[in-house]
């Protein structure tokens, strides 16, 4: 079968802003960042940091750790949500899930000296195929079904796959989740060593993505799920097309020469069959890093056409990890829904092209791009359905 766009019918997210689709929009549409300052997150053990956690909340019959519950929480939204906008599934359902790092929670209690007396339960929860496996006969889905990995970039890479199943016509539809709550004390403080996390400054002064006096970004946990569909109608926002690649240069630096990220947005156009001059927005991995940021900018200032505007969500919603691409999906995928563009406040000098907060949006292409540590390279093409 060949590509052919592919429909965004459902949204679920528990995020920063608390459990629920509405609770991200109003947040990222209020301007106002999620982080708390928290303890624990500082330089000393005791001092408090700015960190984006998802608070308490969803099932205790889901799990005894917020990654459990977040997951199926945001997948059982996605669904009700497609439901209600006319969705029904077909035989072949399939189900993808990306992670990194699992479920920190658990893995410090399994680790621990309480370890040994961790339920079988419980210990089955760090298994990968068990979150995929409960959804799947929560659902009676009987498609494929598996884990996706590409860092930062997971996001991406699981829509793109998704799109995949669907374009072989190897699945009906998809039910894509991406979960990411690692946020704990220990590891945050390994990205703030990395020189990439922030945590002691609020989230508009340290996170300027393409703005003078960015330092880096503020860590962030989500779940995010979605159902794609080719069945028209209900949708939210099409997926055209994509790319992806690999930089093969270092485990946490961007290649300077950009060849395989240029190559990855040259890709990503032809594969959705446009060209660059219909693009009106690109939604940017934009984590306020020097490298990062210095490679977005130079592909939208050489590629795409001068009408373009950039933007990135991360000074709000935080870097959620694995899960970032999959938040930001979500705010363009909400904004095509609702015709606002989410974008963080200017606080420093900017690009000129970078949109100043809330913006009423243009129809019109988005690309959205990830650039993940390691190395990974992901490009969607998004357009508003209808």
């Amino acid at each position: 079968m060949s590509p052919s766009k592919v429909g965004i019918t459902g949204i679920g997210a528990v995020t920063g802003y608390g459990w629920g689709r509405e609770h991200l929009w109003d947040g990222l549409s209020s301007g106002k960042p999620a982080a708390v300052l928290t303890g624990g997150y500082g330089v000393g053990d005791t001092d408090s940091g700015w960190v984006v956690r998802v608070p308490e909340g969803g099932d205790a019959a889901d799990g005894s750790t917020r990654f459990a519950r977040a997951m199926r929480w945001a997948t059982r939204e996605a669904i009700d949500d497609a439901r209600q906008r006319g969705w029904r599934p077909g035989r072949r359902v399939g189900l993808l899930h990306a992670v990194v790092l699992g479920d920190p929670e658990l893995w410090q209690s399994f680790s621990s000296e309480a370890g040994a007396k961790l339920s079988v339960r419980d210990y089955l929860g760090l298994v990968p195929s068990t979150p995929v496996s409960m959804l799947m006969r929560e659902f009676g889905f009987h498609g494929p079904a598996m884990n996706v990995s590409a860092m930062c970039t997971s996001g991406s890479a699981g829509m793109l796959t998704a799109k995949a199943w669907l374009d072989a016509d190897v699945v009906d539809d998809v039910v894509f989740v991406t979960t990411d709550l690692s946020a704990t004390p220990q590891i945050v403080s390994q990205f703030v060593r990395l020189g990439v996390a922030v945590t002691d400054a609020e989230p508009l002064n340290a996170c300027r993505p393409f703005q003078e006096g960015s330092r880096g970004f503020t860590f962030g946990e989500a779940a995010v799920a979605y159902v794609l569909s080719r069945r028209p109608g209900g949708g939210y926002t099409n997926v055209l097309g994509g790319a992806m690649s690999h930089d093969g240069f270092h485990v946490t630096s961007v290649d300077p020469a950009l060849t395989q990220v240029r190559a990855c947005f040259e890709d990503a156009v032809a594969n959705a069959g446009i060209d660059f001059g219909q693009v009106a927005y690109l939604n940017a991995h934009g984590p306020g890093t020097q490298q990062c940021d210095g490679a977005e900018a130079e592909i939208l200032d050489t590629l795409l056409p001068e009408s373009a505007h950039i933007y990135s969500v991360k000074p709000l919603a935080g870097h959620c990890q694995a899960a970032a691409a999959a938040v930001e999906i979500a705010a363009t995928a909400l904004s095509h829904d609702r015709g606002v563009i989410p974008a963080p406040p200017i606080v420093a000098n900017a690009h000129p092209r970078l949109l100043d907060g809330s913006t009423p949006a243009t129809h019109g292409i988005t690309l959205k791009s990830s650039l993940g540590m390691g190395g990974h390279n992901a490009v969607l093409v998004l357009e508003p359905a209808g």
